[in-house]
């Protein structure tokens, strides 16, 4: 089983609109059985609220129900639960290093990486372009698909 977390400041937009469009996709592929998937935040600012509205109505119209999730913090713990750990930004990226300690394991990295970019996924609490937002992380999704397939971790 692949175990994979995407991680953003409040896990309220970004990393759980990575969560739940990743869960469609595995879906539809029929793999997944294959994958165990979370979303989780680095701050505490956050954590029990649901998904931020807009998101929320972006993963509806994309016939993606979050219901149930509740923004939960990442801890120290989760570097050994998870095979890869998926920032959205260089922060969070800062920020997950500083919980975890280190990462001799190479298993973190920003999202859009998978899609040949160093770019952040930008948050869209700031910039209110959430269709941006998601169209990043679709792209870093895609990417993340075509390495998995290209390490023969999925067919």
């Amino acid at each position: 089983m692949i175990k994979v977390l995407f991680v953003c400041h409040g896990n309220i937009c970004r990393s759980p609109m990575a969560e739940f469009i990743f869960k469609d996709m595995v879906r539809k592929m029929g793999i997944e059985k294959d994958f165990h998937i979370e979303s989780k935040a680095t701050s505490y600012e956050e954590i029990g609220n649901g998904v931020y509205p807009p998101v929320k109505r972006i993963l509806k119209n994309m016939g993606i129900d979050t219901k149930g999730k509740e923004a939960c913090r990442t801890e120290k713990a989760d570097y050994q639960k998870f095979d890869f750990i998926i920032g959205m930004d260089g922060m969070n990226i800062r920020n997950m290093l500083r919980i975890y300690g280190a990462d001799p394991e190479g298993k973190i990295c920003k999202l859009l990486k998978f899609a040949g970019s160093d770019a952040d996924v930008s948050d869209p609490w700031y910039t209110g372009e959430f269709n941006k937002t998601k169209d990043d992380v679709i792209n870093g999704l895609n990417g993340f698909i075509k390495y998995l397939k290209e390490k023969d971790m999925i067919k």
